[in-house]
C-alpha cells in the first residue's frame, strides 16, 4: 500500500465533502473518506502501528457524519 497516497487520497476525499454542492453529493464524499480511513487502519494494524487507533477513530467519525 502507498500509504501517502491513500493519506492524500482521504484528505481529498474530505475537502471534496466540504465543497460538496447537496447533502447527497456530501454523504457519498464521508463515505469514500470513511473507506479510505478504513484501509488505512487495517494496514497500520496490520504493522502494529499506534497510529491505527487514530485512523480508526476517523473512519467512525466520517461514518456518523454521513
Amino acid at each position: 500500500m502507498d500509504i501517502n497516497h491513500e493519506y492524500a487520497a482521504h484528505q481529498s476525499a474530505l475537502m471534496r465533502a466540504a465543497g460538496a454542492e447537496s447533502p447527497g453529493q456530501r454523504k457519498r464524499q464521508f463515505a469514500e473518506a470513511s473507506d479510505i480511513a478504513s484501509r488505512i487502519s487495517a494496514f497500520q494494524i496490520g504493522l502494529g502501528a499506534a497510529a491505527s487507533c487514530a485512523w480508526s477513530a476517523a473512519h467512525l467519525a466520517a461514518a456518523r457524519q454521513s
